[in-house]
């Protein structure tokens, strides 16, 4: 049983330590490529000589508090307005859809063509409204954003010129913007999460000439290539990723804007956060299983592969990262007894993984922020949460292995922004605490059994391990019932109904 373990959790590691040391290679591809990092069209390509009819979508369902504030932002943008064609696609269930009607009838007096496309049914979720609207969308280009955006003025000034430039692109994308990244721990973690992805793994994939993805909002696509590439499928929760390589596998170009943000709202609460976490896991599985096999049949070359499947695969690490969870504590009681020393002593080479990871997560806030000290404090933290939501996408990774279907569930917007709002009197929150999230709690126990162990047994270097999953663990899991307690608490003492 003892060998049983030990394989076991050699395995977890060995599979853990080559997604995480991909960082290294993030980060050797950083510097290779920092000299063109600011590279970008000059002053006169940047000026638009024509301006061609562009259709912005906004994909929705269930927004109320932040439909208003996206409208408003599509409104403002710096554009010929008979040269704009904005499609609310409005799948909601509740008042939104009133909201929208009442909302629009001042741009429509102005002169806006604005088009409030209402369906009864959610056929093919998100992926399913950008089809149907694309059907009837009047122009060549096809801006997206979701209801937790407010686009830049100068967005469409800034993205339709490289299109001009290379008729070959296809989407150009730009870096999300945090707008409440100091509201809470909750949100300052994510941000270090999506700035590793934004400010690291896109750009420098982009600019090493890798292949990259559409991140589903806050881009703008060439509607010949979405036609083209087979269009919008509904096939996997992650439409955006699934179209991006079917693009670039028909030979599309995708560029990433490193230097033109689009700012956007984090999710505020922790269980909005598990639900995003989990469709993005399961949708990603669900591409992996689609995609990669295409990948490589294809003639692209073995570098090419092989960071497409890390891009495409790198959420398989979470059963394995649940799995280390639940076997460090059968390991250090078997590294107690003094068995297998050497095995344990050659296992500390899997420590350069979190060294590859620290560095990866370190350049991408030294690179946008001048504050990076003050963030990079909270790395610790975000890691502890990563371990902490394995338990959640571990049943995203198997559901999307098993080819089992589930609905869209999008990530609720409150309009949290500073310290001054609040989540109370909130719809879309959940009202009961979840088994999982039971199970979270137990885990959280379990490894803190550990940490008493190591510490009573002067097993110092088994110490920082259990202790950030048992604390990963028991944060997802405290927040996941706190909030739960208050919301409820809250509509009781208030009488509150905001179903």
């Amino acid at each position: 049983m003892e060998k049983f373990f030990l394989i076991a959790y050699i395995i977890s590691l060995s599979i853990l330590f080559l997604f995480a040391s991909h960082g290294f290679i993030m980060v050797y591809y950083y510097f290779k490529t920092y000299h063109i990092r600011k590279k970008d069209l000059d002053e006169l390509e940047l000026e638009l000589k024509e301006f061609p009819i562009v259709t912005i979508q906004l994909p929705l369902y269930n927004e109320k508090y932040v439909i208003t504030r996206l409208i408003d932002a599509v409104m403002r943008l710096d554009y010929p307005k008979e040269k704009l064609e904005v499609q609310i696609l409005d799948d909601s269930t509740d008042e939104t859809t009133e909201i929208i009607r009442n909302h629009i009838k001042q741009y429509i007096e102005k002169g806006f063509d604005i088009k409030h496309i209402h369906r009864t049914n959610r056929k093919g979720y998100k992926a399913g409204a950008l089809k149907e609207g694309l059907e009837v969308a009047k122009g060549d280009f096809i801006a997206i954003f979701d209801a937790d955006f407010i686009p830049r003025k100068k967005f469409l000034k800034r993205t339709l010129p490289y299109f001009f430039k290379d008729p070959k692109i296809a989407l150009v994308q730009t870096r999300w913007e945090h707008i409440n990244r100091d509201y809470s721990i909750i949100t300052k973690t994510e941000a270090i999460a999506l700035d590793g992805h934004f400010v690291i793994e896109q750009a420098v994939r982009n600019r090493a000439g890798f292949f990259i993805n559409f991140n589903g909002t806050g881009g703008i696509w060439r509607k010949e290539a979405i036609i083209d590439a087979g269009n919008w499928q509904s096939d996997t929760l992650t439409e955006d990723l699934d179209l991006s390589y079917r693009a670039q596998m028909k030979g599309w170009k995708l560029k990433y804007l490193m230097n033109f943000t689009s700012p956007a709202e984090l999710p505020s609460e922790i269980n909005s956060l598990k639900s995003q976490q989990f469709r993005w896991t399961k949708g990603a599985i669900e591409t992996a299983k689609k995609i990669f096999p295409k990948v490589l049949k294809s003639d692209l070359p073995f570098k090419m592969k092989f960071q497409s499947f890390i891009h495409l695969c790198s959420n398989f690490a979470y059963p394995f990262i649940l799995l280390a969870a639940i076997l460090n504590l059968p390991v250090l009681l078997i590294k107690i007894n003094n068995q297998y020393e050497e095995i344990f002593k050659l296992m500390s080479l899997f420590t350069l993984a979190f060294i590859s990871s620290f560095m990866f997560y370190l350049y991408s806030q030294k690179d946008v922020y001048y504050d990076w000290q003050n963030r990079i404090f909270y790395f610790p933290l975000f890691l502890a949460g990563s371990m902490g939501l394995s338990l959640n996408n571990t049943k995203a990774v198997i559901e999307g292995l098993l080819n089992k279907k589930s609905e869209f569930v999008r990530t609720p917007k409150f309009r949290i922004v500073n310290s001054n709002d609040t989540l109370l009197n909130k719809k879309y929150l959940p009202k009961k605490i979840s088994f999982l999230t039971i199970i979270e709690m137990i885990l959280s126990l379990y490894c803190f059994i550990g940490v008493i162990i190591a510490i009573i047994h002067a097993q110092v270097a088994a110490i920082p391990f259990q202790l950030m999953f048992s604390l990963g663990f028991g944060l997802i899991s405290f927040l996941s019932i706190r909030q739960v307690i208050l919301y409820n608490r809250n509509l009781k003492k208030n009488n509150y109904n905001v179903d």
